[in-house]
């Protein structure tokens, strides 16, 4: 095994994984181990897994599960006046034993438990990933007219939203129409699910704008609270779930992806694009740290800090 580069060494041990004596665990995720803490909170881990394609990488990033709680934590506050959200409001170290500390410090959120609904709400604002495959094909983005000659960096007139449904570990989330998701959780359920996703989209998008990031497009999901109400839940607006494009870059007709674009075109590039061969592959040092660089500047400009 070759020795980890200078720089990769220099981004210190990585969490591949929690193991946390003091609660049950409920679930390991693509990234996220799930605790139960009593019958009515959860304390949501966020490990250094790296995951592409529905697949978790045999290397994990180290620091990544910090980054991304840091910048869920900033969204679920800059958007608390739009939507409920399912933190606690109490610390991720007063339910763990004092020795597990070190494991959850400044990676986990503990949550209200929630009853998720099972989908997921993406909203678009360019037409990019498996929407621009769809629009070559046929002009359409989940069954939305699109107009001619669009680029992929084209910015759409309207954000569009475009459920998908929400697969298990190693499955592939199916993007649906609006009219599935309506049979799937029931007609005013979906257009609040709608409005709001579209809601939260907007405001994300003008608050990076601010910071020199264009949110190309984004994925929430949602769950219902023991009222019903719809409540923002899991992440939020993190390169994990995200495109977030410098724009700078992008008034210049060009994508300066930070989020897991270019890890993607990587493994393409090698041609392994899922399965148990993406599981196994061993990726270069250069490539594991690049994405921790690309997420460490999104975190950086949109929360004004990097730890």
């Amino acid at each position: 095994m070759n020795k980890p580069s200078a720089a990769l060494q220099a981004l210190g041990p990585a969490v591949q994984s929690t193991t946390l004596k003091s609660l049950p665990l409920i679930a390991r995720g693509k990234v996220r181990d799930l605790y139960a803490v009593g019958s009515d909170r959860l304390l949501m881990v966020a490990s250094d897994r790296l995951s592409a394609f529905d697949v978790v990488m045999k290397a994990p990033v180290p620091g990544k599960g910090r980054l991304l709680t840091q910048m869920a934590l900033f969204w679920f506050d800059q958007l608390a006046g739009l939507v409920p959200n399912h933190l606690s409001g109490d610390a991720p170290e007063s339910v763990v034993a004092p020795d597990e500390v070190p494991q959850v410090e400044g990676r986990a959120m503990l949550v209200k438990r929630l009853t998720p609904l099972p989908c997921e709400a993406v909203v678009r604002g360019y037409v990019v990933g498996s929407g621009w495959k769809e629009y070559l094909a046929s002009g359409t983005v989940c069954g939305i007219a699109m107009p001619a000659g669009l680029s992929m960096t084209t910015p759409l007139a309207e954000p569009i939203f475009t459920p998908a449904t929400k697969a298990a570990v190693g499955d592939h989330d199916e993007n649906i129409s609006f009219a599935q998701l309506q049979a799937l959780i029931g007609e005013a359920r979906a257009e609040e699910l709608r409005s709001t996703a579209i809601r939260l989209y907007r405001a994300a998008h003008a608050y990076a704008l601010t910071r020199g990031i264009v949110i190309a497009d984004t994925k929430f999901e949602f769950g219902l609270d023991e009222s019903g109400t719809l409540t923002l839940m899991d992440e939020a607006l993190t390169p994990d779930s995200s495109r977030f494009w410098l724009a700078d870059e992008l008034a210049q007709g060009r994508i300066h992806a930070l989020d897991k674009q270019p890890l993607r075109d990587w493994l393409a590039s090698t041609g392994v694009t899922g399965g148990a061969e993406q599981a196994a592959l061993e990726l270069p040092d250069e490539v594991i740290v690049g994405v921790y660089e690309r997420y460490a500047e999104a975190c950086h400009r949109l929360c004004g800090g990097d730890e």
